[in-house]
């Protein structure tokens, strides 16, 4: 299982609607909320289905010291 955190950037397997395959992980946990970088469309999804269509994660987010 990989770890997902606030402020990750992922690419997912199948592109939204807009064209963009680029989200922002906005909330962790057992749902995960997601924000589309190119129109800013947000989606609630369960972990299961999530896990399922990321296809990696493109830039991990920054650590705050």
């Amino acid at each position: 299982m990989q770890k997902f955190s606030v402020g990750d950037v992922i690419k997912t397997r199948k592109a939204h609607p807009c064209g963009s395959d680029l989200w922002e992980v906005m909330r962790t946990g057992v749902d995960f909320r997601i924000k589309c970088l190119k129109c800013g469309r947000v989606l609630l999804l369960p972990r299961p289905k999530f896990e399922k269509s990321v296809k990696e994660v493109v830039r991990p987010a920054q650590e705050s010291n």
